[in-house]
């Protein structure tokens, strides 16, 4: 049975409540002219009542769909319970988290935030003071991070961002970042030896999302692990868009079997409500003492329970298995619209469910988007005028036909 909207200004028309909103948000987004009230499965609907296909779900965040019912149960039971009681006391659906999140990955130890910024904001502070008060070097407080990376928008995690666009106007950005190029392992050893071992931390997107959905050649992360080892390094694996079924496995780390000794997530993890987890091991977890790094909202029961919900649901209902056979169909279906348009379209690209294909005319990227979602398709752009498509992992393979179906008219008309 579908919900009812919720509609908190039945009459209002869509123009004038964009013109209140634009008049009030400060004018740090660039949002498209729409409000989506109501959203069932993988489908959203506007106030107009319009529904589309969603296969952006909420940049990666709506893992289990919009409304799952057992995700819906979960927040409601926790809200009647207790919404949060800080990092002061313990609580049980955290702990419960704890213990789910070491089943499924290498971790020893978490760390509860509220948004992949933070979970890199403390990965990296993690790992400095590892350096500085475990291992004795206080030279090693540089930072490796890749050109096109995206990791953020604190400080921290913005200076180790490889896009000078994120840094414009912000100025002077952190100390001692250094950048390489992503999967060229001989240009990372070079600018370790040009570092004069200063550099104690790489942290790496295993897959560059925001950067253009680029893949790692093989043996790019396993070389990056080794010369980590080699160089007394700690490692950073952010994979606040990769990990969580997203492509497939539980995190990408196990794709290439390369263990990172800090991984960082959020997004695909609590649903749709916020939250962010760093997970490391017991000898990198050294580096912190109590108060060293804390957050008020971090791990509160609300946030947590949905989080357990989410991985409860992503395996109760094989979802790791549906985002390889649903991501294959996609993957293939992006392949054929490449031949079948190849002076617009081209490079399809991605594993799972984190799938993109590249507009020749990057400038044209954009109108794909909007004539896309004119149909009823919602998908963005990342670097590169490379089409995003990143459904929940509920999606079938009806929806993706229909989405290829939608991409080819918009292509055809284009």
């Amino acid at each position: 049975m579908l919900r009812r909207m919720t509609n908190l200004f039945p009459d209002a028309l869509n123009t004038d409540l964009v013109a209140r909103a634009t008049s009030h948000y400060t004018p740090n987004y660039r949002q498209t002219p729409l409000f989506l009230v109501r959203g069932e499965g993988v489908w959203v609907w506007d106030r107009d009542g319009k529904r589309y296909l969603d296969f952006i779900a909420g940049i990666a965040v709506n893992s289990v769909g919009h409304a799952h019912p057992r995700l819906v149960a979960a927040i409601r039971e926790q809200a009647d319970a207790v919404i949060h009681v800080s990092n002061l006391y313990y609580n049980e659906p955290a702990l419960a988290l704890l213990d789910k999140l070491g089943e499924i990955s290498f971790a020893d130890r978490v760390y509860f935030g509220n948004s992949g910024t933070e979970a890199n904001e403390a990965a990296l502070k993690l790992a400095r003071r590892y350096q500085t008060r475990v291992k004795n070097a206080p030279e090693k407080t540089g930072v490796l991070a890749f050109d096109h990376s995206f990791h953020g928008r604190t400080y921290a995690s913005i200076s180790v961002t490889g896009q000078p666009k994120y840094h414009d106007g912000f100025e002077p950005m952190m100390a001692g970042v250094h950048f390489a190029r992503f999967g060229d392992l001989d240009h990372v050893v070079s600018t370790i030896a040009g570092a004069g071992g200063t550099i104690g931390t790489v942290i790496v997107e295993p897959v560059q999302c925001e950067g253009g959905l680029n893949m790692p050649p093989p043996g790019f992360l396993k070389g990056l692990r080794k010369v980590c080892d080699q160089h007394g390094i700690v490692l950073i694996y952010d994979e606040v868009q990769t990990g969580v079924g997203r492509c497939a496995e539980w995190w990408y780390y196990e794709i290439d079997a390369v263990r990172p000794d800090i991984l960082t997530s959020a997004k695909g993890i609590g649903g749709g409500v916020p939250l962010g987890a760093m997970l490391c091991t017991d000898e990198v977890a050294q580096g912190w003492g109590p108060g060293s790094h804390a957050s008020t909202f971090g791990g509160n029961p609300l946030a947590t329970r949905a989080g357990l919900e989410v991985l409860r649901i992503i395996e109760d209902e094989q979802l790791l298995d549906n985002a390889y056979k649903v991501g294959e169909a996609l993957g293939e279906g992006l392949e054929a619209l490449a031949k079948r348009h190849p002076e617009k379209v081209a490079d399809p690209r991605g594993v799972g469910l984190l799938r993109g294909l590249r507009v020749r005319d990057e400038a044209a990227a954009g109108r794909v988007v909007e004539a896309a979602r004119e149909r009823g398709l919602l998908l963005n752009t990342v670097r590169g005028g490379v089409l995003r498509m990143v459904p929940p992992l509920i999606v079938q393979k009806g929806h993706v036909d229909a989405a290829l179906e939608i991409l080819d008219e918009v292509l055809a008309a284009s």
